[in-house]
């Protein structure tokens, strides 16, 4: 038997399974081409999220803050997610293990702290952050008592 014919005699089944797959998706994509609805209207392709009416224009520029604590987020909850894979294993990793996700958690707590410090967190304007002076209390009551 030559190399060729037991190349193709070996991996057969993974020929047959990707003919047949993309002639699923050719028949999915054709079926919804021809079954699917021709309607066309004037609000057809317009945007509709949550019932409400689209204003304004969808190319709104958000702040780097917005992404910062969305970045922020998804780390913090992938951290979230070690520590529930820790919590289901607890007996069998023992004290060493404490120990290990306790520094992971000091590690975290501290990585937070920074951020909190350096006001990566804040979202309000600097100048909504000026504090006013109270200024002195003075009578306004002219009426003598």
């Amino acid at each position: 038997m030559s190399t060729a014919t037991e190349v193709i005699a070996h991996n057969w089944a993974f020929a047959v399974f990707l003919v047949v797959a993309i002639g699923l998706c050719c028949l999915m994509l054709l079926g919804a081409y021809f079954l699917g609805g021709r309607a066309r209207a004037r609000a057809k392709h317009t945007p509709y999220e949550s019932g409400i009416a689209a204003v304004g224009s969808a190319r709104m520029r958000l702040s780097a803050k917005f992404y910062l604590v969305a970045m922020f987020f998804v780390i913090f909850d992938v951290e979230a997610l070690y520590l529930f894979a820790w919590s289901t294993s607890i007996r069998e990793s023992g004290w060493t293990g404490f120990i290990e996700a306790t520094i992971f958690i000091v590690v975290l707590l501290a990585g937070l702290f920074y951020l909190v410090r350096i006001g990566a967190l804040d979202w309000a304007p600097t100048r909504s952050k000026v504090r006013v002076k109270p200024s002195a209390v003075t009578n306004t009551n002219s009426h003598p008592q």
